[in-house]
């Protein structure tokens, strides 16, 4: 059975029964009658995490700031609901089926995991708004929310080069996927074209359908350790929940630590490491999932592709570490490259 967050289990019954007094359609009615039209999310949109949950301090928890500012702009009181350990497709499929049942309007997915339910459970309710974060599904009623994590990552490349004292860089990816290929094609080469004499270490936690690499720290640990011990000074890693442990490992040895997805300098619960966080190469999920929101809110869902890049924002590198603003060749260096990627001189990799 999936774990619902703190927040959906306080809420849930105060949801229940403002969607017994609003519903267009009862949780029995499955011909697709979800709340639709201007105002539709007023009875509460749904947030359907990737691996990790609220509380990872990367992925996850930047899609949840943007459902609490929608929750708290538009009064509603939203559901969010987690995965299981080692869960099939067929429990996302029940996962999103039960949310657009109950009326949630937008459902949102959190993460490419979540691919083929959103492209079956769309087409079963067309007056519901479906969006799903980093992967494009076909759908009359979906969004795809996507980034040039590409981008952001050859700007992590960028300060690695400039920043390491020993010519050697460490890239640690949560599972082998295309998407998190897009980070290390980028960071890699951001290094490259940066300094071609600067040696990157890679390493991918887990591979498919062995998910563990995006939520165990033990992991990102190990492997950061492991990089270290390659002599690696800078590392980066695109791990999720897995990648706080990467973090550790690479502060408590003294070196500096690049984050990812949400501006990892900030998250409390790394307050510890933050001197030795010298950057974030993030997304801006939070923007996307509260866009979503409300669009369906004034009436005009957002459909069809979505995408967020440096030139509006959509992806970023940090520099809230005092640190890291001192280095002013690092940040110029970064600056430099930031302009020539969004003036088109600089067209960014995909794939390794």
């Amino acid at each position: 059975m999936r774990r619902l967050t703190q927040i959906a289990v306080a809420s849930l019954a105060t949801a229940a029964l403002a969607f017994t007094a609003t519903a267009c359609g009862d949780d029995n009615d499955s011909s697709g009658n979800g709340g639709s039209g201007k105002g539709g999310a007023a009875k509460g949109a749904a947030l359907a995490y990737d691996i990790g949950g609220r509380g990872d301090l990367s992925f996850n928890d930047a899609a949840a700031a943007g459902f609490d500012q929608a929750k708290k702009e538009f009064g509603f009181e939203g559901l969010e609901v987690e995965p299981s350990e080692g869960e099939g497709d067929p429990d996302k499929v029940q996962r999103l089926t039960d949310l657009a049942k109950k009326g949630y309007n937008p459902v949102i997915a959190v993460g490419f995991v979540y691919s083929k339910a959103v492209g079956e459970v769309s087409k079963k309710f067309p007056k519901t708004s479906f969006a799903i974060i980093d992967d494009p599904v076909e759908g009359a009623n979906v969004a795809n929310l996507v980034f040039n994590e590409e981008q952001a990552s050859y700007l992590a490349g960028v300060a690695a080069a400039k920043t390491t004292k020993t010519k050697t860089v460490g890239f640690i990816g949560g599972v082998e996927v295309p998407l998190i290929k897009k980070f290390e094609a980028g960071f890699v080469q951001g290094v490259t074209d940066t300094d071609s004499s600067v040696k990157v270490v890679k390493k991918y936690l887990t591979q498919p359908p062995d998910f563990t690499g995006f939520s165990d720290p033990a992991k990102g640990k190990a492997a950061a350790e492991g990089q270290l011990d390659q002599n690696a000074d800078v590392v980066y890693h695109a791990a999720g929940g897995a990648g706080n442990g990467a973090i550790d490992a690479v502060a408590t040895a003294g070196k500096w630590a690049i984050g990812v997805d949400s501006d990892q300098y900030q998250a409390p619960t790394l307050a510890k490491f933050k001197d030795k966080i010298l950057a974030s190469a993030t997304k801006n999920a939070t923007g996307a999932v509260y866009k979503m929101i409300k669009s369906v809110q004034d009436g005009k869902p957002l459909v069809g592709e979505q995408r967020y890049g440096l030139a509006d924002d959509g992806v970023a590198l940090t520099d809230t570490n005092p640190a890291y603003k001192a280095m002013a060749d690092v940040v110029a260096a970064v600056e430099a490259a930031k302009q020539k990627i969004i003036s088109g001189e600089i067209t960014v990799k995909t794939e390794p």
